[in-house]
């Protein structure tokens, strides 16, 4: 079973000024048993060892959301803010702990994943959808110790489902407004040899219009599949074989409004690991590559002769070695080396016959990382870490963390520390488009956090964190003077731009999350609290501002209650405060509640109806200025495990 953190700060809201809070799966990590563990951390760490703040989400927490997109759902926890331009399948961003859009680390079954072709190079949202889903850790705060580059805001961890019979198997179905399809299967099995899974799922919806402004619905189609297999070749050998692959087409709109364009995304990720298992289990090592592409291609069917008019290529290939040694209950050393090697080609074709090139560019980045984690005395766990990287482009980079836990009365009381650095190394895009600089500098973070979790029996729990971050070096779009400086020319050419990137932003990041549950009987509730000032110290006109599209508050929250015969119902409230909307201008976005209703039925064992209403009092909103949102819609669905 799941337990869940809430703001005791907002719990009053919970019951008085709301009518439910966010749903379970708002919580963050909390023991649900003595057995948890957070693998986020590229090896298992047991949950009150562990000095950073992280929210852990299992199966049942997933499923009691009824998230079809994964953002659904990790909007709903501590710290994290959403941007979506517009339905499902479009651009969609997330923002931990107001950390920009591309500084936070994407990883699916152990295979970090992001787009190389993409502006800010990290990953983009819009096709990660709830498919076969058991498990979601999100890990805050700077963590590029262990995850390299783009690890500032945090790092979201998601894991499928693994077998546990011989042969089993899952589906589910559910449909909704705007003819909204979404199906999903799953088979698999355990022996001796080889433990197994695959899975596949389809979704289709008509959609809304993606600009605010428009009138003609946006739809998307996507389909996808992920599997997975360990392969047992000795008591100490095993092969683990891991994919994933999406493709999904998306309707959008011009700025003007209305248009017939729609853009054609595909993704796929390859993992081929070799695990060695010492010294009677207290050395591990893995040896890996793995290979993730991402192609996008947009289309504007009005164009007289070539409707495609972007046209961009991806791919990232990963070596990497990591070693585990427990010498002693009381140590714990974790250590690697990895090779990352990026690759992109873009263009955007006119409306001609003649043939466009795509130039291809690449970075390379190899690194050492090591950690050490050590419990001198029951209950007191330390850790500290260092990391080297050596880029093609910018030169060596390191970055250090720092951490200390201390559990006491039997866990119910846990107190947390830690100091972590991390960095962001320019994108390909932003070396090596038109609009590219060469000598970019990777951007830098330091940050560090502290916070307590108070477990009140199994009736109730609270926690609390308060966290800081500084930013330097952040890399943004700097427009030309009149006057056309030598970096105001395309690279190579005479050709004239109106802007360039360049390192030239700083920023501050200081919050406090709240969080708590409480469980009695068949009552449930839960909720949590996000205050978050992310302000720019750029010197000039924007210093002191809030950053663009970061709430200063956030809240989640869910009353409900389990009947005896097995059925749940439960009322969620969302809340996201006023945000600037550019980086520049005084336009805000407004702040908006929204409500659901819940409703889970296990009708047999392995058999369950589910059904929800979502923006319940069809509340207008924006999270990006122009772009729509969805208004109230209703779902309805079967689940089955057998």
């Amino acid at each position: 079973m799941s337990v869940f953190r809430v703001s005791f700060l907002s719990l009053p809201l919970l019951f008085v000024c709301a009518p439910g809070a966010a749903h379970a799966a708002a919580a963050a990590a909390e023991r649900p048993d003595d057995e948890l563990v957070v693998t986020a951390f590229r090896t298992p760490v047991e949950w009150d060892k562990v000095a950073s703040s992280v929210t852990v989400l299992d199966q049942q927490a997933i499923e009691q959301a009824q998230p079809l997109a994964v953002t659904d759902i990790l909007i709903r926890t501590p710290g994290i803010s959403m941007t979506r331009n517009g339905g499902y399948g479009t651009t969609t961003s997330i923002r931990i702990r107001g950390a920009d859009a591309g500084q936070s680390v994407m990883v699916i079954d152990g295979m970090r994943i992001s787009d190389p072709s993409s502006t800010a190079g990290g990953y983009g949202f819009s096709n990660l959808f709830a498919d076969d889903i058991a498990r979601i850790e999100i890990l805050r705060g700077p963590q590029s110790i262990l995850w390299g580059s783009d690890a500032i805001g945090g790092v979201v961890n998601v894991q499928t489902a693994r077998a546990t019979k011989a042969l089993e198997g899952s589906f589910s179905f559910e449909g909704g407004s705007r003819d909204t399809i979404n199906a999903r299967a799953a088979v698999g099995g355990t022996s001796d040899l080889i433990d197994w899974r695959v899975s596949g799922s389809t979704f289709s919806t008509d959609g809304i219009s993606a600009r605010s402004s428009g009138t003609e619905d946006d739809g998307y189609r996507r389909r996808a599949a992920s599997g997975t297999a360990t392969v047992r070749l000795s008591s100490e050998i095993s092969v683990d074989l891991r994919g994933y692959w999406v493709k999904g087409r998306n309707d959008f709109d011009g700025f003007a409004g209305d248009t017939p364009e729609y853009g054609a995304t595909e993704e796929w990720t390859l993992y081929a690991g070799l695990n060695a298992v010492l010294l009677d289990g207290r050395f591990t090592n893995r040896l890996a590559i793995l290979q993730s592409e991402t192609d996008r291609e947009n289309f504007n069917p009005a164009r007289a002769i070539r409707p495609m008019n972007f046209d961009a290529h991806g791919r990232v290939r990963r070596y990497e070695y990591q070693g585990t040694l427990k010498p002693s209950d009381m140590v714990q050393i974790v250590f690697g080396a990895e090779r990352d090697e990026q690759r992109m080609t873009t263009a955007s074709p006119n409306d001609s016959a003649a043939p466009y090139v795509l130039t291809p560019y690449r970075t390379d980045t190899n690194s050492l990382y090591g950690e050490i984690r050590l419990t001198p005395i029951a209950g007191v766990t330390l850790n500290g870490g260092v990391r080297r990287d050596h880029n093609s482009r910018f030169g060596n980079n390191t970055v250090f963390s720092g951490g200390a836990v201390w559990s006491l009365h039997e866990g119910n009381t846990v107190l947390r520390a830690s100091y972590d650095e991390g960095f962001k190394a320019p994108s390909l895009y932003q070396l090596f488009s038109d609009y590219g600089s060469a000598g970019l500098r990777p951007e830098k973070a330091k940050g560090w956090e502290v916070g307590f979790e108070q477990a009140m029996g199994k009736i109730a729990r609270l926690s609390a964190t308060w966290f800081e971050r500084d930013t330097d070096n952040l890399i943004d779009f700097s427009y030309c003077p009149s006057d056309v400086p030598s970096n105001c020319y395309i690279p190579g050419t005479t050709v004239e731009r109106f802007g360039y990137y360049a390192n030239v932003k700083k920023s501050h990041a200081k919050g406090i999350e709240l969080s708590g549950s409480l469980e009695w009987r068949g009552l449930f509730a839960n909720t949590n609290y996000s205050w978050i000032k992310a302000e720019d110290r750029t010197i000039g006109s924007t210093y002191g501002r809030q950053l663009q599209r970061v709430p200063r508050h956030m809240v989640n929250g869910e009353l409900g209650y389990l009947f005896p015969f097995n059925l749940k119902a439960s009322v969620a409230v969302r809340y996201s405060g006023e945000t600037y909307d550019r980086a520049t201008g005084t336009f805000k976005l407004d702040d908006y509640w929204l409500t659901d209703l819940r409703a889970d039925w296990q009708v047999l064992s392995g058999l369950a109806l589910y059904g929800r209403v979502e923006n319940l009092s069809d509340k207008h909103y924006e999270t990006a200025s122009g772009y729509g949102s969805l208004g109230r819609s209703f779902y309805a669905g079967i689940r089955s495990r057998f």
